[in-house]
């Protein structure tokens, strides 16, 4: 691999951590994430469960139509 072509992996994946990290903080001013219908949350003596089953379908939806753009203005 030429260096420039490591170069442009790295500003990649630098840009897709800065997103998932101004994603993760927003996520939390979001007040539907982790809180829909379809969530899980079980409580017990000294445990708790948290299963965000509907923010996930959710969030998968999201992706795979962001991602489905992307790869056909890339086409």
């Amino acid at each position: 691999m030429e260096l420039s072509q490591l170069g442009r992996v790295l500003v990649v994946a630098g840009a897709a951590v800065l997103f998932l990290g101004l994603l993760l903080v927003v996520a939390d001013r979001v007040p539907l994430v982790g809180r829909l219908p379809g969530d899980i949350t079980l409580r017990g003596n000294g445990w708790t469960l948290y299963a965000p089953l509907a923010t996930s379908i959710v969030l998968s939806v999201l992706l795979t139509v962001v991602l489905s753009l992307v790869a056909w203005v890339r086409r």
